[in-house]
């Protein structure tokens, strides 16, 4: 355990015993080794935390009783031979503990522990931050073309549709486009960030922090950042804006992932409606269909509408083939899928899924409660549907889930019976049946369960006699146990006569049920308020499908991302997780979801605490094998016994303990029928003595019953000791004071080129070569000509608004033009000189980057233009900063999205087709303390219903993001700012109320940062979110 981890918990200990224990019964509470517990308390001495008990010396206490204590130096290096390795490198520069002011009482200094998971044996390829994409080598830049297999024409029957027979004629072929990572996060560090600011203000001495993305990536030198896709790196999960298709290809083969992935949970749309599956803003889940102010119009959503929905069912066939296939290949042979659909398509998708995956590895098809029932005119259905299958049925992992059978529900079923304290076995009444909170205290449910089987077997076919009656296992039977065993189950009084002999199965020997594929407890009516989507999945449902296919450490894949349910439930359960969307909205929704969740810190296997409560579990000694909290080692898991006839029947101790037991009970019954004059055998006695008889039968009766009653309860210990047990998996150990947020992660984009040219003939043409990542490039299709046709046009005829309402750029000529990046030439008049524009157009689907515009201002440059006109649907964050390329000027004019929309939607009728928007106003400040405030003054938002860019104040912000050292190599979160309606960090306020005062708590929902020091880089970046999902990014200069 690292020396803080071990701090904390031994200050956490001491606070539970009062603020102060003795010794050696502090060490045998912490369960450490003598030299562990003595360093431990020899470093916390020093730094003035603890104090020598005020008796002889053998005892500690807190130095500054219950208000807590404020963050402690680790020991230097001299206070242990072998140090570990983030200990010594903090050593050299230890915090510094000064006295708590007097209002320190309500921020403790030590507090609850913040902590996260960390996959420390996993490692991830080194890919391209956006920063680096112009360093990268061309072969990195060039997509890679995979082929995939269509079908297996052997397997049949198949499902048909109109198209496929054409799409078999050749292989799948998918596009394997780089990634490039646009954000690093680490969510402990916005809430150490706030921690520190709480105690600064309690305590009025400065904060300091350590750096916890110091070691983000684990690289062995800074030579190997920029040799990408050679060299492993510390894992951290990943977000992933762009169609699962590429994305998931580029996972295969660039980073070498496949076959490496455990379980994909995967929830497409449902129909063929468009809206219904797609949310337009971060604000509203409110989605209509036919409404076109609620139509989304990013231009990846539109794409997979297009594409998707053009022949309707038959194109949607289409589109969950080709990801199916490519997700197959992604699979560990041991890996699961589960496809969430609901009744209108589950067929159609099942005999689809048995093509892709075989039937043979078809494993259940799961129904699930959801919120009530879709209304219809006969019968309304209130399940939805997964289908599950298994990249090889016969190497599956399997974990049985379990629930908790219901006293009630098995009174009315199977478990009618009771066994009562005193051994007496009767039927339920009806009241009892009717309300088992009736039964005895103490008591038990039982059934009675047949004691045969089928077929004839040697020495188990023939006579058994039970008190006093010989029963028969029947001609063509034979007992589920030998004689002996038989015996055995009598002895521990688990037989019953009533027609026949039969086994006495209580509830209790097995308390839980083996979950089944329906599943009606997943409904989440009431619960809406509580969904941050149009389409959320119950988490539940998500969880189970994890846990019954993964294990800690496993990784987990969304090609759907949504609301990021599967991250967020994938790092609850300790799973890594990749998720995936096309829409910004999406991931702006998941990654806040992500930023503010708090989890439960399950107790780690793998760890001193973990080895504790296995032994208090398992009642044995704590193992001494030194550990390294490794997640794939698993939780410590709840547990429950399994009581089994076989068990029973096998149990050598119940002969040890019935002779003993004899001994007493013998002589007792003795004296018992000599006083009364009867001959009568155990299973005679009655319960209750008669009034008459002498007060010595009266006495011997009292003590049978009560040795017997004895005896039964030390027979019932051995079966329990004795009995298998199964782990519950969806019930780890929780250590509640500690804290838990999700650990690190990466937003990552793909970055698609396109460029739209014209030969040597005016003609134009499309030189994507396929860098978009969707799709191969068709040579100068119909489509290309029309949309590039199209573009021109309606930019020849609408011209340019900019950011002033009356400063419209009109063209007076638009020609083709044969460049790489230039698509036209525009003349327009400013004042009284004539311009020459360059015009440049981004890809039909995807975004313009940077570099793109980088490269068209160079060839405007060379060509004499005076401005370059880029006209594209989405620039990245980091273009948005650049104007200007010597002295030609760059406007960047966002393209109305229902240009390409025209023939799926109707079009809103806007006038303003090309619009150059500004970027946001934010301001710097230096305050007299010498540390930096930034405060974001306004943003100009694009409404896509109007074609318009308005200025807005925050109130048009989601989220926006401050690198308070930006390195011009990637862009840390340190500081992150949600301004929009919903609160992410909700359930952390509750949890660390103690440690973080109310004013750090608002300034998350601010327009002005903290304040912070000034970075050491001299630069600072700031990025902004609006409820689109659009980004916007600029980088600051700040002098030292």
């Amino acid at each position: 355990m690292a020396y803080e981890a071990q701090q904390d918990r031994f200050l956490a200990v001491l606070r539970e015993r009062g603020g102060s224990a003795g010794n050696g019964a502090l060490r045998e509470a912490l369960g450490w080794a003598e030299s562990t517990y003595d360093r431990v308390k020899q470093a916390l001495l020093e730094a003035g935390a603890i104090l020598p008990g005020r008796g002889r010396g053998g005892s500690v206490r807190l130095a500054d009783g219950e208000a807590g204590t404020p963050d402690l130096p680790l020991p230097s290096p001299a206070a242990s031979a072998a140090p570990a390795p983030r200990a010594a490198a903090m050593a050299q520069a230890p915090r510094t503990r000064t006295a708590a002011a007097p209002r320190a009482a309500a921020v403790t200094g030590t507090g609850r522990p913040v902590q996260s998971y960390r996959h420390d044996d996993a490692t991830r390829k080194n890919i391209p931050t956006a920063e680096f994409e112009s360093v990268m080598r061309a072969e990195d830049k060039t997509p890679i073309q995979l082929a995939y297999e269509r079908r297996n024409r052997d397997l049949d029957p198949q499902l048909v549709w109109r198209g496929k027979d054409e799409q078999d004629w050749s292989d799948l072929i998918v596009q394997a486009p780089p990634l490039y990572i646009q954000e690093k996060v680490h969510p402990q560090v916005l809430i150490e960030d706030l921690k520190r600011q709480s105690r600064q203000r309690a305590q009025e001495v400065p904060g300091a922090m350590p750096d916890l993305f110091a070691d983000f990536n684990g690289l062995k030198d800074s030579a190997a950042a920029t040799e990408f896709y050679r060299h492993d790196q510390h894992w951290s999960n990943r977000m992933i804006l762009g169609d699962s298709l590429s994305v998931m290809a580029s996972l295969a083969e660039r980073e070498g992932l496949r076959g490496q992935v455990q379980c994909i949970y995967f929830d497409p749309p449902y129909g063929i409606k468009f809206n219904s599956n797609f949310q337009w803003s971060t604000t509203s889940r409110d989605v209509k269909d036919g409404d076109k102010s609620h139509v989304t119009r990013e231009p990846e959503q539109v794409r997979a509408f297009r594409d998707t929905w053009r022949d309707g069912i038959h194109s949607y066939l289409t589109y969950l083939r080709d990801r199916l296939t490519v997700a197959r290949d992604l699979l560990h042979e041991s890996g699961s899928i589960f496809v969430q659909i609901g009744d209108e398509n589950v067929h159609r998708v099942r005999a689809l899924m048995d093509e892709v995956f075989g039937i043979d590895n078809f494993c259940a098809q799961i129904s699930y409660a959801t919120s009530g029932g879709t209304a219809t005119e006969l019968l309304s259905n209130p399940f939805d549907f997964i289908l599950w299958y298994a990249r090889s049925r016969k190497s599956v992992k399997y974990r049985d889930l379990y629930s908790l059978k219901d006293s009630a529900a098995q009174a009315a079923g199977p478990y009618s019976r009771v066994w009562l304290p005193n051994g007496e076995k009767r039927p339920m009444t009806s009241q009892e049946k009717g309300d088992p909170a009736k039964i005895d205290k103490g008591a038990r449910q039982y059934r009675l369960d047949n004691l045969v089987s089928q077929g004839i077997r040697q020495g188990t076919t023939g006579d058994f006699l039970f008190r006093g009656k010989k029963y028969h296992s029947g001609n063509d039977r034979h007992w589920k146990a030998t004689v002996k065993g038989l015996e055995n189950l009598a002895k521990a009084d688990r037989l019953e006569a009533t027609t026949g002999v039969y086994y006495v199965r209580a509830m209790e020997d097995f308390a839980v049920s083996p979950m089944s594929a329906i599943w009606p407890d997943t409904g989440i009516a009431g619960f809406a308020s509580d969904k941050i989507f149009v389409v959320q999945t119950n988490a539940k449902v998500i969880a189970r499908c994890l846990l019954m296919a993964s294990d800690p450490g496993d990784l987990v894949l969304d090609p759907t991302c949504g609301s990021g349910t599967t991250a967020y439930v994938a790092e609850q359960w300790g799973r890594r997780w990749i998720t995936i969307d096309t829409s910004r909205v999406s991931l702006a929704l998941a990654r806040s979801r992500l930023m503010g969740a708090r989890y439960p810190y399950y107790l780690l296997a793998d760890s001193p605490e973990g080895q504790r409560k296995e032994a208090e579990v398992t009642r044995t000694t704590p193992k001494t094998t030194p550990t390294q909290n490794r997640l794939r080692q698993g939780f410590v898991y709840e547990r429950v016994p399994h009581i089994t006839l076989k068990s029973i029947a096998n149990n050598a101790e119940i002969d040890v303990i019935w002779e003993q037991a004899q001994t007493v009970l013998e002589p007792l019954r003795a004296t018992l029928n000599q006083t009364l004059g009867k001959t009568w055998q155990e299973w005679e006695i009655p319960r209750e003595a008669a009034p008459d008889w002498p007060a010595k039968a009266k006495e011997a009766h009292a003590a049978w019953w009560q040795a017997r009653i004895a005896r039964q309860k030390d027979i019932d210990a051995s079966i329990a000791a004795k009995a298998d047990v199964e782990y519950l998996y969806d019930k780890p150990y929780e250590d509640k004071s500690r804290t838990r947020v999700a650990g690190p992660f990466t937003v990552e984009s793909l970055s698609p080129h396109r460029t739209l040219a014209v030969d040597w003939d005016d003609e134009l043409i499309d030189t994507l070569a396929a860098a978009e990542g969707r799709r191969a490039a068709p040579e100068r299709d119909t489509a290309v000509r029309d949309f590039a046709t199209m573009i021109l046009e309606n930019l020849r005829t609408a011209g340019v608004q900019q950011a002033d309402k009356a400063d419209r750029i009109s063209f007076t000529s638009l020609t083709g033009w044969p460049g790489d990046f230039i698509a036209a030439e525009g003349r327009f008049m400013e004042g009284e000189t004539e311009r020459r524009a360059g015009i440049f157009i981004g890809p039909e689907f995807g975004t313009v980057s940077r570099p793109d515009l980088v490269a068209a201002a160079r060839e405007a440059g060379d060509a004499g233009f005076d401005v370059l006109i880029a006209c594209a649907f989405a620039y990245d964050a980091h273009s948005a900063e650049f104007d200007r390329l010597g002295r030609v000027r760059v406007l960047k004019a966002r393209m109305n999205p229902d240009l390409h929309m025209a023939k799926d939607l109707k079009a809103t009728g806007a006038g303003n087709l090309f619009v150059v928007f500004g970027e946001p106003d934010i301001r710097i400040d230096t305050l007299a303390d010498g540390l930096v405030q930034v405060t974001i003054e306004g943003v100009d938002v694009f409404k896509p219903q109007t074609g318009e860019v308005v200025s807005e104040g925050k109130e048009g912000i989601a989220l926006w993001m401050i690198d308070t050292d930006y390195n011009e190599e990637s862009f840390f979160v340190r500081h992150a700012y949600f301004l929009g309606a919903n609160d992410p960090y909700k359930a952390l306020k509750t949890t660390l109320r103690a440690e973080i005062d109310e004013e750090a708590w608002a300034s998350l929902n601010s327009d002005v940062s903290r304040p912070f020091p000034k970075p050491a880089s001299g630069r600072i970046a700031v990025k902004v979110i609006n409820h689109l999902g659009d980004e916007v990014m600029k980088v600051f200069s700040v002098a030292p």
